[in-house]
């Protein structure tokens, strides 16, 4: 592969996808895939079921967009992304799943900069995702 290929080539990007439920988080990957577009990706996925795991995720560093459901329990999404919101300094872009559009005004109290809403709709979901990474450069700090 010529060096012009490989630098125009997208790097891949990390996506914390977190709910305590299983099908949530594999619903979010489906929806989205591993290229949302052609010029974002490829996609790793990092499921997290617990906000412990969240948090842990985006201190390591490398994570260029948070997925979160807002109707998890025990602790729901968006208090774990106004809590990322807060404590992190150049905290990813967070993306909340609402139950119904009109909770998105509690996405935009959680300081989240998306929504989607349940059951993720697969027409929608990739472009949301590619927007908000769009927006954001390639995370410092990746660890492989």
């Amino acid at each position: 592969m010529s060096s012009a290929a490989a630098a125009a080539r997208p790097l891949p990007r990390t996506v914390v996808v977190f709910s305590h439920r299983p099908e949530v988080r594999e619903a979010v990957r489906t929806a989205v895939g591993t290229h949302p577009a052609a010029d974002v990706g490829p996609l790793r996925w990092v499921e997290c079921a617990t906000g412990a795991e969240v948090v842990a995720a985006v201190d390591a560093g490398g994570v260029d967009l948070c997925v979160l459901d807002g109707e998890a329990q025990p602790t729901g999404g968006m208090g774990i992304g106004r809590q990322l919101k807060h404590e992190v300094a150049d905290c990813p872009p967070v993306l909340v799943l609402v139950a119904r559009q009109a909770d998105r005004w509690l996405a935009h109290w959680s300081m989240a900069e998306g929504t989607l809403t349940h059951p993720v709709d697969p027409l929608v979901a990739p472009g949301a995702v590619a927007d908000l990474l769009r927006a954001r450069p390639v995370a410092s700090g990746r660890r492989g």
